[in-house]
């Protein structure tokens, strides 16, 4: 926040929290702003950001200071004996901007194009704990609403911040906290996006175009899921849903117009492709597969059955699941193994997928030491191909010399040949997702009215309540209950007809720019005639409630 020294010197001791004496200890530490920096390169067509992607330094914490700001307190001390109240003070200066700036919807992210694998485990959060971390984001200061897309290629949270910079650092700082990553490893591998951009990329990732797979479309599942998990969450807001929802549609008319999903590989079949890449060519119909978590590799084992394998064992939590698959299947030998003899299973298997939801490896060095050693014939390696995130399978498997592990991030190698189709529809997709995008922008714009609409209102009811006491006062104590309807229904009457016109041009569906832009200077005009800007703006009520309830 662009805040000058003359304005901190001058204005912090009536600006600042009530808690100064702790406040000016802590800014002797390092705090973090963002700033932008040059965009890292991503993959043609796909993605074009108007601004930069952004990354952090440390700056002194004063700075900072600057935004955490207490008027109700403020009021009350010895600086605001003046005619203005700090509250007051901070609109006529040079910080103006932040009480009156609009909530912004920014992209907290890591995901497979920025960071390794490693760091994304640690990071990621189940779908249980979606709620919880939900509730936790919109307990920081400046976070309105919020939601999380935690998938084994990605880390994002999505968040309605009253403040870019405060609400960027307190996410960033949560997620430092709940993964035990230092803030400074996640600033250089995470990417920051605004407002648009911030509509674009959620609408790139559920089409499909931001994916390690192009054109996949178990994003657009997990988009779905999202939005099924937040429903009835709070935190989980009229401008996150309403994105998520718009995101799911765009998901679906890219891939209903543009075929992207025609004939693309999916994580499963890259998996499979693989392994088959690192096996010899003669031991495709003969090597011995182990399959561990039935959850999500029913698309996995038509891909091995389409390669032309005909018996593979399946280890799984239980055997519901895996019965389903064979019922699905025939003519194919799926043998069912509990869990508990996973490390049985894995001493007879030359290729070993994984794909569960354990938080903890499965495999280690020491499980795969002791394991029998695979047949030259076979390349005399056995495989792990781990698909899932956090990792089944620690990369310390990696220095035995009788195994190899491969990850998610390995599935580069796969795709990499695959893309060059689905780009030129990707373009065609851009062109999809610019039109929905200028859709959800309008729409999210016209939500601006609301306050506006909400102030005149209440002030013609104020009016209205005012004068009809004065009507009645006049008319003596002995007036009829049938007469002071009358005269109420009355006063409501002339008050709605009245404001029937103004509300009519508040309103708007997004759709139509020209309409919009109408109905905007349509909101500043009413505004001004009415002098509702002089009534407390909805962002300043939202800080000061969120500072009240952190001081609870």
């Amino acid at each position: 926040m662009a805040v000058s020294s003359a304005f901190v010197g001058a204005k912090l001791e009536t600006l600042l929290l009530s808690n100064s004496a702790s406040s000016s200890a802590s800014a002797a530490q390092a705090g973090l702003l963002c700033k932008p920096v040059a965009a890292r390169p991503k993959r043609a067509a796909v993605i074009r950001r108007n601004s930069g992607m952004i990354r952090c330094e440390a700056v002194p914490d004063v700075l900072v200071q600057t935004e955490k700001l207490d008027p109700i307190n403020a009021a009350s001390s010895s600086a605001s004996a003046s005619s203005l109240s700090a509250l007051e003070q901070l609109k006529t200066s040079a910080a103006d901007r932040y009480t009156k700036e609009r909530s912004s919807i920014v992209v907290i992210g890591l995901s497979i194009h920025t960071a390794p694998v490693e760091m994304r485990e640690k990071l990621a959060i189940p779908e249980a704990e979606w709620p919880r971390a939900i509730g936790e984001l919109c307990g920081l200061n400046h976070i309105e609403e919020a939601a999380v897309l935690s998938t084994c290629n990605r880390m994002e949270i999505y968040v309605v911040a009253l403040s870019r910079q405060r609400g960027v650092k307190e996410v960033t700082e949560w997620m430092s906290k709940t993964s035990g990553i230092p803030v400074s490893e996640i600033c250089e591998h995470r990417f920051l996006l605004y407002d648009k951009d911030a509509t674009q990329h959620i609408f790139e990732v559920s089409a499909g175009l931001d994916s390690l797979v192009l054109g996949e479309g178990q994003i657009l599942a997990q988009v779905k899921q999202v939005v099924k998990v937040g429903q009835g969450v709070v935190g989980f807001g009229r401008n996150i849903s309403g994105l998520f929802k718009h995101a799911i549609t765009v998901g679906k008319r890219v891939r209903a117009e543009t075929n992207i999903a025609a004939g693309a590989v999916s994580v499963s079949s890259a998996a499979v492709e693989l392994a088959l890449m690192k096996l010899p060519e003669t031991s495709h119909a003969t090597a011995r597969m182990l399959i561990i978590g039935a959850g999500k590799m029913g698309k996995l084992i038509k891909h091995l059955v389409a390669k032309g394998c005909t018996k593979m064992v399946v280890v799984n939590r239980s055997e519901d699941r895996v019965a389903a698959i064979r019922e699905e299947i025939k003519d194919v030998e799926i043998i069912y193994k509990p869990l508990t003899e996973m490390l049985n299973c894995a001493a007879e298997a030359d290729v070993v997928f994984t794909s569960t939801a354990s938080e903890t490896p499965l495999f280690l060095k020491e499980h795969v030491l002791d394991l029998p050693p695979v047949d030259p014939s076979v390349g005399g390696l056995r495989l792990f191909v781990d698909i899932s995130v956090p990792r089944n399978v620690g990369a310390c498997v990696n220095e035995l010399a009788a195994a190899r592990v491969y990850n998610v991030d390995d599935l580069k190698e796969v795709v990499a040949a695959n893309k060059e189709d689905r780009l030129r529809k990707a373009m065609e997709a851009q062109a999809i997702i610019a039109e929905e995008s200028k859709q959800f922008e309008a729409w999210r714009d016209s939500l601006a009215t609301v306050p506006t609409i909400k102030k005149l209102r209440a002030y013609a009811e104020r009016i209205r309540a005012a004068e009809l006491d004065k009507c009645l006062s006049k008319m003596g104590d002995d007036i009829p209950k049938k007469t002071r309807k009358a005269v109420d229904d009355l006063s409501r009457g002339i008050v709605n007809k009245l404001l029937h016109g103004p509300m009519q041009h508040l309103r708007c569906d997004g759709s139509d720019s020209r309409t919009l832009s109408e109905t905007l200077e349509n909101m500043h005009a009413l505004n001004r005639m009415f002098n509702l800007e002089t009534e407390i703006s909805e962002l300043e009520q939202k800080i000061r409630a969120k500072v009240e309830q952190t001081q609870k």
